[in-house]
């Protein structure tokens, strides 16, 4: 692939694919999706750019790469952030040596100049200026307008494109006439126990059984309290408690000190409990929590003089104000 292209005379420097090795593990059906979205089953058929939805870690990226690799296609990669510009997204002017203005072709605009694939990473991070800018882009239209070099740039037939988006709180609301041009919805769920430790024993070949197991079990029963610990996670621990144990030969740790040291130092020493953290995490989202009424700030729930004390809503209905002729008047 020249490392050039001219558009109208203008002449663009491209980008460089990416090299990433991937295999994805387990889910099979997600990547079957993925792969049909890019498919093209007529002449006058388009391919879909899906949003590709899921927790930090869990792996959105890695099976976008997947797909990329199964197509045999160069592969682009483009990091959305908060600041990311349209010309950021498309053509960037730099001063070249000689003083004149040099062109470059974004990894967006170099997939679709050479029928590439082009990720956009985490692309509800970005804001709604850059995304309208590829509003042509995602739909029939195919096409890109760039402003700084004026220059309209045509997607190649085999020009694919996935987004993938965290389901977090730190990230921009993407406008409707975006996201229906960002269909379908892929969403990737937790990796079945066999999928994790085939996983983790991709990337980590040297670990051994234990060390293995315990990190499958932390992360299985995370999800499960439906905590936000993914896969990405236990690689880190993992990677972290091995170099623990492989740093002091006279002095070694044993291996659930290791994993233990690692979690709290990873994770935070919440993680240590998972039980106790699922519990105060739904507590802070409104679970089983008592709202709190004006006694509250004045007497603790055991005080006698608590309002609240000793009421049965079973005896609401029968209750009376009135005192019987016996009863000793409480004023």
């Amino acid at each position: 692939m020249s490392n050039t292209h001219s558009i109208d005379g203008i002449r663009l420097q491209l980008s460089t694919p990416d090299s990433s090795p991937s295999n994805w593990i387990g889910q099979a059906e997600i990547l079957k999706q993925l792969l049909a979205c890019w498919l093209v089953v007529d002449e006058k058929d388009m391919p879909l750019t899906p949003r590709l939805i899921g927790t930090p870690g869990i792996g959105k990226t890695t099976l976008a790469i997947s797909g990329a690799r199964q197509r045999k296609q160069d592969l682009f990669i483009y990091q959305c952030t908060a600041d990311t510009r349209p010309e950021d997204l498309l053509v960037t002017p730099v001063l070249a040596e000689s003083g004149k203005i040099a062109y470059h072709a974004s990894p967006m605009v170099t997939a679709m100049i050479t029928g590439g694939i082009c990720i956009l990473d985490e692309g509800n991070r970005m804001n709604e200026k850059s995304w309208a800018s590829l509003a042509p882009l995602l739909d029939h239209r195919r096409y890109a307008e760039s402003i700084v070099a004026g220059i309209t740039i045509h997607a190649h037939p085999d020009f694919r494109c996935a987004v993938t988006m965290n389901e977090d709180e730190s990230t921009f609301e993407i406008p409707d006439y975006i996201l229906s041009r960002l269909q379908p919805t892929l969403s990737l769920g937790h990796p079945t126990r066999d999928d994790e430790m085939a996983i983790l024993k991709y990337h980590l070949p040297f670990a051994d059984d234990q060390m293995l197991s315990l990190t499958v079990d932390f992360l299985q029963e995370s999800h499960t309290l439906n905590l936000d610990f993914s896969t990405r996670d236990g690689l880190n621990l993992l990677r972290f408690a091995l170099k623990r144990l492989a740093q002091d030969t006279k002095h070694p740790l044993s291996r659930d000190g290791a994993w233990r040291e690692a979690l709290e130092r990873c994770l935070g020493e919440d993680a240590t409990d998972l039980q106790a953290l699922a519990e105060r995490r739904s507590q802070s989202l409104g679970g089983n929590v008592v709202p709190m009424g004006l006694g509250d700030f004045f007497f603790s729930p055991d005080d006698p003089l608590h309002p609240d004390l000793g009421d049965d809503d079973d005896d609401d209905d029968d209750f009376d104000p009135g005192f019987d002729q016996g009863d000793d008047v409480p004023f």
